[in-house]
């Protein structure tokens, strides 16, 4: 049984979701910049997402994890979160860069009172 030469499944899509949930941890993890650790924040949610919408596929309709429509609703509640988080994150970033014209997060230590 290889991955590479069966039709496309649910273990496909559950591969290509791992795959992008850790290569967002290891950027959020490695990344000196802040919008580099926000590129790994929305590759996290977007791994996440895939995963939901895989188990809501048909495939699993005769198991007992099938989630119906329930799995692109939490997709797209998880898309506004990461649109608004993206928004408040950027605006923050911007607001630090003007101050302190780099957006390096170490330099973050300067804002402590």
């Amino acid at each position: 049984m290889n991955l590479l030469t069966e039709p496309v499944g649910l273990t496909h899509y559950l591969v290509v979701g791992a795959v992008m949930f850790v290569t967002g941890a290891v950027c959020m993890a490695t990344k000196r910049n802040a919008l580099g650790v926000l590129m790994g924040i929305e590759l996290v949610l977007n791994g996440a997402n895939l995963n939901f919408v895989a188990f809501s596929s048909p495939y699993l309709r005769g198991s007992s994890v099938f989630l119906g429509l329930d799995g692109q609703l939490i997709a797209l509640f998880v898309i506004v979160l990461a649109a608004a988080e993206a928004a408040v994150a950027l605006a923050i970033t911007l607001n630090f860069y003007n101050n302190h014209a780099t957006v390096d997060v170490d330099e973050a230590d300067r804002l402590k009172g």
